[in-house]
């Protein structure tokens, strides 16, 4: 399933620029997963979208360089900092791009007076406005289906994190894409929502942070573990699994051990590694 990139894929394309959670990860132990904070690029042909602005989204826009899209929309799970520390350093805010960030935990409120009180003195030097007055943002309700300005459709739905967390679902080329991080699994999992939502689709993005031992000391904190996204894969008939959200004490060691064990529960799940590409080509 990964493969090179084409300079201009027409199915439906993933790439990771930071799996991490809750901070970032350094050292000789985490080369092959990366330590990068959440940030992942998705290409419905030529269109890009952009889930989370983690530190990773730095790396992404430097890639982008000068070639990035006149408009871009950045979608945020949630405004948590790891999930949002990436955006004054996204190279396209300082050429005059049209930003678009939005995000759906806010009860339908724009997320500019929160990301205003983070990104101005005395915590930042300035105002992302101040960087790009072309920066927009917008605010809907989770579980609400997205509308662009370009006719670009996304589908969103309601996690279960503190302050609320937005999933969002892709479709183009008859295939189709799942983000679901931050997210805690409870009673009754997997939840009858979230099946619906994931139902079919050819990859689910999923907050794996803890390990079962390690969750019971975490609960209610809004994370969740690779098992239990094995288990929405299966009830929702889903083609792989991306283990996500990784913690940040987690070595490449661990984590390898972790692919290892869910792929022995589901062949088709994977552990993500920032710079890891995958293209689903469209159906015939």
């Amino acid at each position: 399933m990964l493969s090179r990139v084409p300079s201009r894929p027409d199915g439906l394309l993933v790439r990771f620029w930071g799996v991490r959670g809750s901070i970032n990860a350094s050292g000789r132990s985490f080369q092959e997963f990366g330590g990068h904070t959440a940030c992942v690029e998705i290409r419905c042909g030529d269109r890009l979208f952009i889930i989370d602005a983690g530190s990773g989204l730095g790396a992404l826009g430097g890639a982008l360089g000068d070639d990035a899209p006149d408009e871009i929309d950045i979608l945020l799970s949630h405004l948590h900092l790891d999930h949002v520390i990436g955006l004054p350093f996204f190279r396209p805010l300082h050429l005059r791009r049209s930003v678009r960030i939005h995000a759906g935990n806010l009860g339908g409120e724009s997320p500019r007076e929160a990301l205003d009180r983070l990104f101005s003195p005395p915590l930042f030097p300035l105002r992302l406005d101040q960087i790009d007055p072309a920066v927009s943002f917008h605010g809907f309700r989770a579980g609400e289906t997205l509308h662009l300005p370009d006719g670009a459709r996304v589908e969103t739905c309601v996690l279960d994190h503190p302050s609320g967390s937005t999933g969002y679902r892709f479709a183009h080329g008859g295939r189709s894409v799942c983000y679901i991080s931050d997210v805690e699994h409870g009673e009754g999992w997997p939840a009858p929502e979230l099946v619906r939502f994931a139902r079919g689709a050819d990859l689910v993005i999923y907050d794996a942070m803890f390990t079962q031992e390690q969750y019971p000391a975490c609960k209610g904190w809004g994370h969740s573990t690779w098992e239990a996204g094995v288990a929405l894969c299966r009830a929702a008939g889903v083609g792989a699994l991306a283990i996500f959200h990784l913690h940040p004490a987690h070595d490449d060691a661990h984590l390898r051990g972790v692919e290892a064990a869910a792929q022995a529960a589901m062949p088709t799940a994977f552990v993500a590694r920032e710079g890891a590409c995958l293209v689903f080509a469209p159906v015939a």
